[in-house]
């Protein structure tokens, strides 16, 4: 039946050309903005997990610059504590020497006055960003110091921060207020360092905080005079020998956490790239199939204006019945 009041060839094409329409429309905002899934409205889930996880990766960004922040203040600190043994090792050499018959010890403890007088330097020198691990200015201990290493977070959805652990303690060379916190400012007992010792404590210390230490050492500074005996050298050098050993073993954890933290910013920087990698597998378009689909609707698009042009026709050819 041919009707004037319903065109349905004309209505099917209708329909037909707004589903094209729509298509087509969704394929050109893909191709614009690069993304398959752009809103909520588009996949509700994965839209979900990536902005979860762009949000983690702004975190682990944030993580990177705490990263580059605590290798800076370990770099700062393990130069510093080097520089320190290898002055630490000269005083101990200057020593050494002072044991020779005949030296005068008065000229070596002027070397050594300059020596002290550049481990202060250092220890003093070797800050950043406001922080100090080789000289301790307060009555405490300075504990561990934290970087942050890491962002978690489990299957729950809770959220984690790593950090890494350093103990500032065992790195601390002068103790401004306290001398017993500094390995330099600190009594050692060369008796207890000596294999034949008498049981009697025999304290020295290498450096004097410019008596404004509150709580200072009871011991003997490592200064040498030409009254200075064969045994009170021998002494000296059994303690200089002790903080060059403890400086030592700073220094190697000082390494030990640097290694660690440039194998956590390699870790961090990856994770990025990875999580990256698997929001744009849930999320970005394949411009490939998304254009070779708009070539196609484009086409479907021109056969279906054609058809609707067609269907309308019809209703025209009535008009010719009647002429």
């Amino acid at each position: 039946m041919t009707s004037i009041m319903t065109n349905s060839a004309a209505m099917s094409a209708l329909a037909t050309l707004r589903s094209i329409n729509s298509d087509m429309e969704t394929t050109q905002n893909r191709v614009s903005s690069g993304y398959r899934v752009e809103t909520a409205a588009d996949n509700a889930a994965y839209w979900s997990i990536a902005t979860t996880m762009r949000s983690d990766n702004k975190a682990l960004s944030t993580v990177q610059d705490a990263l580059g922040l605590g290798a800076a203040k370990v770099d700062v600190a393990y130069t510093g504590m080097n520089s320190a043994i290898d002055v630490v090792s000269e005083i101990k050499a200057k020593l050494v020497a002072a044991r020779e018959p005949g030296v005068d010890k008065t000229k070596i403890d002027k070397e050594l006055t300059e020596l002290k007088n550049q481990l202060v330097s250092i220890s003093e020198s070797a800050s950043f960003s406001g922080e100090n691990w080789l000289n301790n200015d307060g009555a405490a201990a300075s504990g561990t110091k934290e970087i942050v290493g890491g962002f978690n977070r489990d299957s729950a959805g809770l959220v984690s921060i790593t950090t890494l652990a350093v103990n500032t303690t065992s790195t601390t060379l002068i103790g401004t207020t306290n001398e017993s916190l500094g390995i330099l400012t600190k009594d050692i007992d060369a008796d207890a360092l000596n294999p034949d010792g008498t049981g009697t404590a025999v304290n020295y210390y290498l450096i004097d905080a410019d008596g404004t230490a509150t709580t200072a050492g009871s011991g003997t500074a490592i200064a040498l005079t030409n009254a200075t005996t064969d045994q009170q050298v021998d002494d000296m050098i059994r303690v200089v020998d002790s903080m060059l050993t403890q400086m030592t073993d700073a220094a190697s954890n000082l390494g030990a956490v640097n290694k660690r933290v440039s194998m956590q910013e390699d870790f961090v920087a990856n994770l990025m790239d990875s999580i990256d990698s698997g929001i744009g597998r849930l999320v970005d378009a394949d411009m490939n199939e998304e254009s070779t689909r708009l070539k196609a609707l484009q086409t479907q698009q021109q056969l279906g204006i054609q058809s609707l042009s067609i269907a309308n026709s019809n209703s025209e050819n009535i008009l010719q019945l009647f002429r």
